[in-house]
């Protein structure tokens, strides 16, 4: 891709918390990123937890009509899903298959505010990047600075000579969604992966095979 042309997403893998936070504002941005994943007809691979910014999403986009694709952890559902399931709803075996399923699923990725576990998944996609396991944007959206921190924690990499430059262009950040998204539109790569993409089998990296 060169230039100014813009990818088009079918599918975007959003990362979030099980729970909705202490403050509004949080719900606010998973309603917001819900409403414009619809407006334009984007379809949705999560977690597959309906509590929390995961279930708020989740709802959104199903009520609007866009296809749900919710991946869990067996041993998760009775701790995540509560009631009827949002959607299509794949099971899998451990966190590692849970990952590469819904990097394998979706066209790009967006982080909102969340715990350890939505920090790891972002922090895996973005290491995933760098390698050369995909080339598909990865986004993050600071809600009301939430993020702020683990942005300047990798501009303190950078400086100290542990992440490269142009690798830190893989964090593609916004406060609001559709600033957000327009970046990820004109995403390109510029940083040098670690091996060549057709190196790399995402099947083999969760330890389990595809038909």
């Amino acid at each position: 891709m060169e230039g100014n042309t813009q990818r088009k997403f079918k599918r975007i893998c959003v990362f979030c918390g099980s729970n909705a936070g202490n403050r509004e504002v949080f719900s606010d941005a998973a309603l917001e990123l819900g409403n414009e994943l619809v407006n334009k007809r984007l379809d949705l691979v999560y977690g597959g937890g309906s509590f929390g910014l995961m279930g708020l999403i989740a709802q959104r986009v199903y009520d609007g009509g866009c296809h749900v694709l919710g991946v869990i952890p067996t041993a998760l559902m009775p701790l995540e899903i509560s009631g009827e399931t949002v959607g299509e709803v794949k099971t899998v075996s451990n966190m590692h298959e849970r990952k590469a399923e819904m990097a394998r699923q979706a066209d790009a990725f967006i982080a909102l505010p969340g715990g350890y576990g939505t920090m790891e998944e972002l922090l895996e996609m973005i290491t995933w990047s760098q390698l050369g396991i995909h080339n598909k944007p990865v986004g993050l959206l600071n809600v009301d600075g939430y993020y702020n921190s683990l942005l300047a924690l990798f501009d303190n990499g950078v400086r100290e000579g542990f992440i490269k430059p142009a690798a830190q262009h893989i964090v593609i950040s916004a406060p609001n969604v559709k600033e957000l998204l327009e970046k990820m539109e004109q995403y390109i790569p510029t940083h040098k992966h670690v091996a060549p993409h057709n190196s790399w089998q995402m099947e083999q990296l969760a330890g389990y095979s595809k038909p």
